[in-house]
């Protein structure tokens, strides 16, 4: 699936992927996965469904689902760099990634975010329903850990 707008090409593409590109910017910007491991990153784009933005051939996004593709996924490592925000570039990938062919009909669709609680609202997203029938184990800082031990 592959959407082109101007200069922009979105799409679910995996052998596009800059991988290189995605582990610079989780590593470095991100919040959520600070000094994550290239292999790790490699590892997570061949087990999900991944979609991408780019910008005149260079990668500008990336935003991947985890998911069995019958009843469950969760949307993670969502990002635009920041040179290409406030364009509506998150706008335009959670379109195509929530009308993805493989992503309808599923029973729960889930994400994390600290601060992107407007944009996913405007695709149905809304606070856990029941969050005492939720349970989750983080490890945090896991990708820093190493570095500090060693």
């Amino acid at each position: 699936m592959e959407i082109k707008e101007g200069n922009f090409i979105f799409s679910d593409d995996s052998h596009l992927i800059d991988a290189t590109a995605v582990h610079r910017y989780l590593s470095d910007e991100s919040y959520w996965a600070k000094g994550i491991p290239i292999e790790i990153v490699k590892r997570s784009i061949q087990n999900s469904l991944c979609f991408g933005v780019y910008h005149n051939g260079k990668q500008v996004g990336f935003a991947r689902w985890v998911t069995d593709r019958a009843t469950f996924a969760y949307l993670c490592d969502v990002y635009i760099e920041k040179d290409f925000r406030g364009l509506g570039l998150s706008k335009k990938l959670m379109s195509l990634m929530m009308f993805h062919p493989d992503l309808q009909g599923l029973r729960a669709y889930h994400l994390g975010t600290l601060d992107a609680h407007g944009l996913y609202a405007q695709f149905g997203f809304k606070p856990l329903t029941a969050p005492e029938r939720r349970m989750e184990i983080v490890v945090q800082d896991i990708y820093l850990k190493d570095k500090v031990d060693s």
